[in-house]
């Protein structure tokens, strides 16, 4: 029998057993050892033609960042990766040349299980379809929490500094598609200091750390001098006409994390940084309903629009 069953007996060759896995590919549903502490979930889907490219970037580098948007929303919450469930919807004329939806959808298990060996996730299931529209890559990946627990959006806190994990702005010039998933940063994070709240910067810093605010019901200032801006920022700035701070504050897709953490944990972090390049670069404020304030270099501040990437709905 060919398609899809061929397909599935090829994928469960390449799949070995794993002690966290009763029963994985090829049955109704995946059968799973329940984690030992809380577990989370979490589901994104990526688009031709709105998250990449397909004819520009092939199957490998779609699969990998399929599964990558996924494992960032896990760091965010200080998760570690437990499995994986993947969904494809291939096009019936894709837009590589001379490429059938069955290769292309092997590219795709390339990209994806490349990236899972690294955090020694198991791919547990699915489900496989073809239709005339673009590819469509649906990912649920399930966490569970660390021994110090999760962490979510809602626990910011008056006088805690803001922090971010890496520099920012300019990810379409390809961070976007190379990114690696701050799941190693979060967990050594959370072992060295209580964090109180972290958001993965997925539709831009102002944006994100605004959905901070907005769950933890508080209002923050961000020091324009002290954002981390990435080299690529400075770059699309002279394309765009925006500055490289505008990139920095509004771009989507730098995938690293922002997070909250008392003004004495903040002093540790300094002290003794677990990841080279986290930087403070504000503190959280009283007030609620939330405002976002920018301070320059003079320390005058001025409201600062949480925009970045929405989805049009």
């Amino acid at each position: 029998m060919g398609g899809e069953f061929d397909y599935i007996a090829w994928l469960r060759q390449r799949t070995p057993p794993d002690p966290r896995v009763i029963i994985g590919l090829g049955d109704d549903a995946a059968v799973l050892h329940p984690p030992p502490r809380a577990l989370l979930a979490t589901t994104d889907m990526l688009m031709d033609g709105v998250d990449f490219h397909l004819a520009e970037i092939g199957g490998v580098q779609a699969g990998r960042k399929a599964l990558a948007a996924n494992l960032s929303d896990i760091a965010a919450m200080a998760g570690i990766p437990y499995a994986v469930l993947v969904s494809l919807a291939l096009p019936r004329d894709c837009p590589i040349a001379g490429l059938r939806p069955r290769q292309l959808a092997e590219q795709i298990d390339e990209g994806i299980r490349r990236l899972a060996a690294e955090f020694d996730l198991p791919i547990v299931g699915g489900d496989t379809n073809s239709w005339h529209a673009p590819l469509a890559i649906s990912i649920t990946v399930l966490g569970q929490a660390s021994e110090h627990g999760y962490v979510s959006r809602s626990g910011a806190q008056p006088g805690d500094w803001i922090f971010v994990t890496g520099p920012l702005g300019g990810s379409i010039l390809g961070k976007h598609l190379r990114f690696t998933p701050r799941i190693r940063e979060a967990l050594a994070l959370q072992a060295r200091v209580q964090l109180h709240a972290m958001c993965d910067i997925s539709d831009g810093l102002a944006a994100d750390l605004f959905h901070i605010l907005e769950e933890s019901r508080c209002s923050a200032v961000l020091r324009g001098p002290d954002i981390p801006i990435a080299a690529a920022a400075r770059t699309l700035s002279q394309r765009s006409g925006r500055s490289p701070l505008e990139h920095a504050l509004h771009d989507g897709e730098d995938f690293e994390l922002v997070f909250t953490v008392t003004e004495a944990d903040a002093q540790r972090l300094l002290d003794d940084p677990p990841c080279p390049e986290l930087r403070p670069i504000g503190v959280c404020l009283a007030g609620s309903p939330p405002m976002l304030w920018l301070e320059d270099e003079h320390a005058q501040r001025r409201p600062l629009s949480p925009q970045g990437w929405t989805h049009p709905l």
